[in-house]
């Protein structure tokens, strides 16, 4: 495979100049062949939307194929979390470590040398790399005897998933054009609602049929198959090709400290990863714990979650991933506020659809208010991944990804669950009838912290659209 650096000489790209804009078709269009990807944009009118080869959308297709097994592998836990309790005789705070702490540490921390390492060398071979790793490691979690066999498992899913989303990010950016990009993100990310939907409807049904073990061995298989075809079917795209104003290289790629300090210290940066995280917390916080939530306090069998959760799941997840993404492409081309300001006010409307959900006396009730509060609890995700996106260089992308993933995971995937779990051991210790259904309450706060930063990120873009004027 043929690095990005060799491709970038090869079609003129690493010592263009900073206007794209003015290069002529056919340039683009042989920056397009290389790429495998097939994105072409038309240069005839400036306000023309740009145009997209069906090469683009194969490319997105399998990224979210892998995006659904990466996230399909990781919610395998909490949705098989009660036959595992009952298996391994494990508590609410050693599940919540399981799916939040100890998996988030890899996770999120191996996720910045291997974003560092894609910005030099093809992203696709990582990808594939990644994927065999993850879906090995899950079906050794279908193999483990004992809590700790569990553990060092879980570590290792955490280990390779680390390098599934940061190069797909940036794959994604160098295949579509700005306009586009907020759409194709959105498809994207359609990713975690389809394995979420997935994982529960074949997850629970292998295990009513089988058991929970047969379904993480299962997964994993079809896992390591995927990653030996991505790896034969697809192609490096070059690096850069679709921006609408070229980025000069010509001086060096920008070093591993150079783009951490870039990143740190950057307001829009920080503010929508913090965002994100505090976002993340209550989704990963419910998402794990939500199965065994409607099981031990709804009174759902594992059969009625494999059917109806997972249609909530996917209904829900979706729209919000979809809407988002059109959100993003409509306005932030008149502002770029809305990747702000429209997740803060999905997060004002999700609020009382989750409380709503905790409190409601039967399951059927709660489902209605998860789905309503789950299509507006994802409209961030885009939103900041589109953004970080777009504000750092082609070379910055795969490890600025990484970072913003290191911080809203570690927040919300790392402490998410681990916070509810907790919380959950320590009502049931002093006799709380109703544990989870309170640790779960307790999620509340996050949304009021998370809107007030995404406010704040909005004041600070709508600072900078005016000092650019």
């Amino acid at each position: 495979m043929t690095s990005g650096r060799v491709m970038m000489a090869e079609n003129g790209q690493s010592g263009s100049g900073r206007d794209r804009e003015s290069e002529d078709e056919g340039s683009i269009g042989r920056a397009a062949a290389a790429n495998g990807a097939g994105v072409r944009m038309s240069v005839s009118s400036p306000t023309a939307p740009p145009r997209i080869a069906p090469g683009a959308w194969v490319m997105l297709v399998a990224l979210t194929f892998v995006y659904v097994l990466n996230f399909l592998d990781r919610q395998l836990l909490g949705i098989l979390a009660k036959p595992i309790q009952d298996s391994l005789k494990i508590t609410d705070g050693q599940l919540g470590l399981l799916s939040g702490l100890y998996f988030a540490f890899f996770y999120c921390f191996i996720a910045i040398p291997i974003g560092f390492l894609a910005d030099r060398i093809d992203r696709v071979n990582i990808l594939s790399l990644a994927c065999a790793i993850w879906s090995a490691a899950t079906t050794a979690c279908g193999l483990a005897t004992t809590y700790p066999q569990l553990v060092i498992a879980r570590m290792t899913v955490g280990f390779g998933e680390a390098g599934g989303v940061p190069p797909s990010y940036a794959l994604i950016t160098d295949t579509f054009p700005p306009g586009r990009r907020g759409m194709a993100f959105g498809i994207y990310n359609l990713g975690p609602p389809i394995g979420a939907a997935l994982g529960i409807a074949f997850g629970a049904s292998i295990a009513v049929w089988f058991n929970w073990r047969a379904a993480f061995i299962t997964i994993g298989a079809i896992g390591i198959v995927t990653a030996v075809l991505l790896k034969l079917l697809m192609r490096e795209p070059v690096r850069g090709a679709t921006d609408a104003v070229a980025t000069d290289l010509s001086g060096g790629r920008a070093g591993f400290g150079a783009t951490l300090r870039m990143f740190f210290t950057h307001p829009v940066l920080m503010l929508a990863s913090l965002a994100s995280g505090a976002t993340q917390f209550v989704t990963y916080g419910l998402g794990n714990f939500a199965v065994l939530f409607l099981q031990r306090e709804k009174g759902m069998t594992l059969s009625e979650v494999a059917v109806w959760y997972a249609l909530v799941a996917l209904i829900g997840m979706s729209t919000g991933m979809i809407l988002s993404g059109r959100v993003i492409d409509r306005f932030t081309q008149r502002s770029r506020v809305v990747y702000a300001v429209a997740p803060a006010l999905s997060l004002v409307v999700a609020l009382p659809f989750f409380l709503g959900f905790v409190w409601a006396p039967g399951w059927p009730l709660a489902l209605v208010f998860l789905t309503i509060a789950n299509v507006f609890n994802y409209f961030y995700l885009s939103s900041a991944v589109a953004l970080v996106q777009g504000e750092v260089r082609p070379d910055q992308r795969v490890l600025s990804g990484a970072l913003l993933l290191l911080v809203m995971n570690f927040i919300g995937l790392g402490l998410g669950p681990t916070w509810v779990g907790a919380v959950s051991d320590w009502f049931k210790s002093h006799g709380y009838a109703h544990a989870l259904q309170l640790a779960l309450y307790t999620l509340s706060p996050a949304y009021l912290v998370a809107i007030g930063l995404f406010l704040l990120l909005a004041r600070r873009l709508r600072t900078e659209e005016r000092m650019s004027r």
